[in-house]
């Protein structure tokens, strides 16, 4: 395990490879899994101020799911995450000419219509952040459909922290980042 200010990072992060390869898994993420996308607190108020900018560049089915559930929903264990279609496909996502989901809220982003690039938590993926009193804990989730995104790291040589560097830079800052690099590329006697 690496510490790095107040966050846990594990050993995997580190060690194992992984690069998206939506050829192979066409954007499964974005329809897999229990719920939506897990956002943070500040992230619906985002939603809540750029939802005008952003509804252009969803599904016809997206929007209804929206209209009729929200913006997000809050799920048993009071987290929230985005609102999904059907229980399984997430409101936000399309699928593009090729088939493959992408996030609307993304589009609207490279489109310059809101400054909210997506939610953090997707943006980060494969690492899943879990919140304790005084620190994050950043963990690697396995998930049988990032297979092809493993295998696709390894031939680039290409880790997850490598990967993920732009988002872990939004998420915790350069300084954060660097400090990181350093303690895997060169681990001090009591880091690892």
């Amino acid at each position: 395990m690496i510490i790095i200010q107040e966050t846990v990072i594990s050993d995997d992060i580190a060690d194992n490879f992984f690069v998206c390869n939506l050829e192979a898994c066409k954007g499964a993420c974005c329809v897999e899994g229990d719920l939506g996308a897990p956002l943070e607190e500040p992230e619906l108020k985002i939603l809540e101020q750029e939802y005008a900018n952003i509804k252009p560049f969803l599904t016809d089915a997206g929007r209804a799911a929206i209209e009729a559930q929200g913006l997000y929903i809050k799920d048993w264990e009071g987290d929230f995450s985005t609102t999904t279609i059907d229980d399984k496909e997430c409101a936000y996502a399309l699928y593009d000419e090729r088939g493959i989901l992408k996030c609307g809220i993304e589009q609207a982003y490279l489109a310059g219509a809101t400054t909210f690039k997506k939610p953090i938590s997707c943006h980060l993926y494969p690492i899943r952040i879990t919140k304790y009193d005084g620190f994050d804990a950043l963990n690697y989730d396995r998930w049988g459909i990032c297979n092809p995104a493993c295998a696709f790291g390894g031939t680039l040589g290409v880790k997850v922290y490598q990967f993920l560097k732009d988002p872990l830079i939004r998420k915790y800052g350069e300084g954060w980042y660097s400090e990181l690099v350093r303690e895997i590329e060169n681990p001090s006697p009591e880091g690892k």
